[in-house]
């Protein structure tokens, strides 16, 4: 059969409406990819189509929003959420009506692995841990700790780790290895204890493979009606199945740790002041087993986490901006620093504080990445917020730390470029951004306790490496953000690894 043949008339008339029919085609297409709601439904479809880049969807759709959009589940479990990244709704919830959004009963049973820890708990119970933990970590001693753990870590386990990382030329994951350290550090930290998973053979490391199995079902739970996720573990199937073998395994190690660090203290051996040995010498703090894992387990979750995961995207960032990495060269160069046998140059917590540029980097990929991208809060009574939204208690609020570091309104045109310099003043100094603009530490009576130990230990460890070392991105992976409640790379970051021989 011959293909018809087209006049040169209808041939200009055709292809107009051929390219308005894909112009109408992929307007159905945006319609269906950003809308968040649809009839019975709720938002399934919109998930679906996006379930490879949920917190991109729910910051485009908050860009064309306003900053505020409702978002509910199917209609039969009647789930609903409201979610925003409205600088003055995010500081009515999180700080001027602080009381009125607890975290509430349901977030307590969606981030079960954390028990009744201070990320969890409200009330006074979570006065009371956040009190005792920020007597805690605020003191001379542990901040002193907090420097010389991580100066001897990167001394002892990261520089010789990339050096035989380059003498064996290895392509590394450098998401995994910051995960390991990390995690090193932070059990030194809360128990006193190095397990040594970073090592260029990757040892398997089943606590640590529990808490990532954690924190895949917190997001598994957040993600779906409560009635799916709840048949699931009754059913023990899929991901709560294994789900309940991690906790065994990490509820187990949590175990031996606090009877040992008891045996220790008995003896009088192993007197560093981490947070674990600190807490069983308070009088005032329960013995229980239960109370010190719960504190423990949200003590080792955050400070793995969030450091592992800002660390990732610095690097990512650097890799796509060398005037960045070569101004950060430059700062560094400017400081004292000591020296391995190695010859490898170590920079103290002191040294570095001063640096405006080095820390106006870290922050400004902490706006882009925020290591916890959304936050969780229930409502107790209806409320009626800035923006002028309304809210009841069957639904749940989602403040998105992502997607207002991408907000226009907050940040200008330029807010998706890497720019260091828009955090620094016309003097050369930091310049202050409320934190119910710039989220990545929480704000509000939740304001992370960390934030100042995070810091720290991002900056002595990005130093270093920074200074001995250049890392090349290998070509062609996607870096994309993972579906968790960490922001996480969903591939990785594979890099190589080469010595810097000049500054």
């Amino acid at each position: 059969m011959a293909w018809p043949s087209l006049t040169y008339t209808e041939l200009i008339l055709y292809i107009p409406c051929l390219l308005l029919f894909f112009y109408y085609l992929y307007n159905i297409y945006l319609v269906f990819r950003l809308s968040p709601n649809w009839p019975l439904v709720g938002m399934l479809p919109s998930l679906l189509a996006n379930s490879d880049r949920v917190h991109d969807w729910l910051a485009e759709i908050l860009q064309l929003e306003n900053g505020n959009f409702y978002l509910r589940g199917p209609w039969f479990p009647g789930m609903k959420l409201f979610v925003t990244a409205d600088p003055a709704d995010v500081h009515h919830i999180l700080t001027q009506n602080f009381q009125n959004y607890p975290k509430g009963d349901e977030f307590v049973e969606i981030f079960e692995a954390l028990g009744h820890g201070v990320f969890n708990s409200d009330g006074q119970l979570w006065r009371f841990q956040r009190e005792k933990l920020q007597l805690t970590t605020s003191q001379k001693c542990f901040c002193t700790f907090i420097g010389k753990t991580t100066q001897e870590k990167i001394e002892n386990s990261l520089l010789p780790f990339l050096s035989e990382t380059v003498e064996r030329s290895l392509v590394i994951d450098l998401q995994d290895m910051f995960s390991r350290l990390s995690f090193d550090m932070t059990c030194i930290l809360a128990f006193g204890t190095d397990l040594g998973s970073l090592s260029t053979d990757f040892p398997a490391v089943p606590f640590a493979q529990a808490v990532d199995d954690a924190t895949a079902t917190i997001f598994f739970r957040i993600s779906r009606p409560s009635a799916w996720w709840k048949l699931l573990k009754f059913l023990q199937f899929g991901q709560e199945k294994r789900t309940a073998k991690s906790r065994v395994v990490g509820e187990r190690f949590i175990a031996e740790v606090i009877e040992k660090r008891k045996r220790e203290m008995i003896e009088g051996r192993h007197a560093c002041p981490d947070l674990l040995g600190s807490y069983l010498c308070d009088e005032n703090i329960p013995n229980s087993n239960k109370f010190l894992r719960d504190s423990v387990v949200n003590f080792l979750v955050a400070g793995r986490d969030t450091n592992s995961s800002g660390l990732s995207w610095f690097f990512w960032a650097l890799s796509q901006n060398q005037k960045t990495e070569e101004k950060i060269l430059h700062e560094l160069s400017s400081v004292h620093h000591s020296t391995t046998l190695e010859g490898m140059a170590i920079f103290d917590q002191e040294e570095l504080e001063n640096l405006v540029y080095f820390k106006a980097a870290l922050l400004e990929t902490l706006r882009l990445f925020p290591p916890v991208p959304f936050n969780f809060k229930s409502v107790l009574k209806p409320d009626i917020l800035p923006s002028g939204s309304g809210v009841t208690p069957d639904m749940k609020i989602i403040p998105s730390a992502y997607a207002m570091g991408r907000m226009e309104t907050i940040w200008g045109k330029d807010c998706m470029e890497f720019k260091p310099e828009r955090w620094i003043s016309e003097s050369g100094t930091l310049r202050h951004v409320p934190s119910h603009k710039f989220l990545a530490f929480n704000a509000g009576p939740r304001t992370c306790l960390g934030k100042s130990m995070a810091l720290t230990q991002m900056k002595m460890v990005a130093a270093a490496m920074v200074y001995n070392f250049c890392f090349q991105v290998v070509e062609g992976q996607v870096v994309a953000p993972a579906l968790s409640i960490v922001l996480h790379m969903k591939n990785g970051l594979m890099v190589r690894v080469r010595r810097r021989t000049s500054i």
